[in-house]
């Protein structure tokens, strides 16, 4: 069996949450309120500068769930595929992206592994050439989300369950695996895997990369490698 590479978004891959950024855009063609997505701005600079709080997850998963009920989800798929190019191609980490390419051209399937909702995330993978995406799954109903979801949000060890449930669907050996995350809320997913990697880390998470010897990657200043190798 061979390995994978496992790839959180927000901080990780992009500046910021996808979710608010998609959401933004959003509001540009009309599928959603201003004042919907409003809700989340101030969410979203803490997830900017400070990372993710799982304390407060709770809220902003039932807000964003709020925001997307009754939506047409083959509008967003829609919507989503532009808003990829308006708002999100240029918030992506270039170094995160090599660090992607450097395992496409070693031939490891690539995956997103995010809270956001799934059809999102598969966007973002489709675009990026990567091998697919997990994502936060929720209810659709004659065609339109409901608001409520199918099992948890990807998250903390949901995430991590999810990881271990396709690498047995798909053969992938946990101990070649790869994961690359920003936050310590993914430590059942980096402890999952063989090589672990922190990725512009929060202050919890860099202090437990730096004890277990961990690679670092901060590309939040010049895209520079701060310490460690890929693999």
């Amino acid at each position: 069996m061979s390995g994978a590479a496992f790839f959180d978004v927000d901080n990780t891959l992009m500046k910021g949450s996808a979710l608010f950024h998609v959401g933004a855009g959003f509001v540009r063609h009309g599928l959603v309120t201003r004042r919907q997505v409003g809700r989340h701005a101030v969410q979203h600079a803490r997830y900017r500068w400070r990372g993710e709080d799982v304390g407060q997850l709770g809220g902003v998963r039932d807000r964003a769930l709020t925001m997307g009920a009754g939506l047409d989800v083959a509008d967003v798929i829609r919507l989503g595929e532009r808003v990829f190019d308006e708002r999100l191609a240029g918030r992506l980490f270039e170094g995160t992206i090599r660090l992607a390419d450097r395992h496409m051209l070693l031939g490891d399937p690539v995956w997103l592994a995010t809270g956001a909702p799934v059809e999102l995330a598969q966007i973002l993978a489709r675009r990026l050439g990567f091998s697919g995406a997990l994502g936060t799954v929720t209810e659709v109903r004659a065609g339109r989300w409901t608001g409520r979801m199918v099992g948890d949000v990807l998250h903390g060890s949901a995430k991590a369950d999810a990881v271990r449930s396709l690498a047995d669907a798909r053969g992938y050996d946990l101990d070649e695996c790869v994961a690359y995350t920003d936050s310590i809320n993914d430590l059942p997913l980096l402890e999952l895997v063989g090589y672990p990697h922190a990725v512009n880390p929060d202050r919890r998470l860099r202090r437990i990369a730096v004890e277990r010897d961990w690679p670092i990657h901060d590309f939040r200043a010049r895209g520079r490698l701060v310490a460690g190798s890929t693999r």
